[in-house]
């Protein structure tokens, strides 16, 4: 993770299309277990899901109970809240050319 990256705090609703797929290309099996936390500026914790582009650092906010609900709610996960092959494939096709989401595979050994 670099140091002069733009970090961004967003809701996961207020991401792009295209980052919102990046997303899910990374976090294929759910958001909820890959949630970290942090605290904020008004010293409060946060829980966000982590998510690094080549000019961003995203902190995706959301609670477990949310994570657990966008995965539900989305009709690219299937009912056990895996990413369906062929929407994966769709992503992956569609994004082939984004080098940083394979930097992204391993996020969490960086916390």
């Amino acid at each position: 993770m670099k140091a002069n990256k733009l970090r961004v705090i967003q809701d996961f609703e207020k991401v792009s299309t295209e980052i919102q797929e990046q997303i899910k290309l990374v976090y294929p099996e759910g958001f909820s277990q890959h949630l970290v936390t942090f605290t904020n500026k008004n010293n409060e914790i946060v829980y966000a899901l982590p998510f690094e582009t080549d000019e961003k650092i995203y902190m995706i906010r959301m609670s477990f109970k949310k994570a657990v609900q966008l995965i539900k709610d989305d009709t690219d996960y299937d009912d056990d809240g895996i990413l369906k092959d062929d929407i994966r494939e769709k992503y992956e096709d569609e994004h082939s050319d984004v080098e940083y989401l394979s930097e992204n595979e391993n996020y969490d050994d960086d916390f």
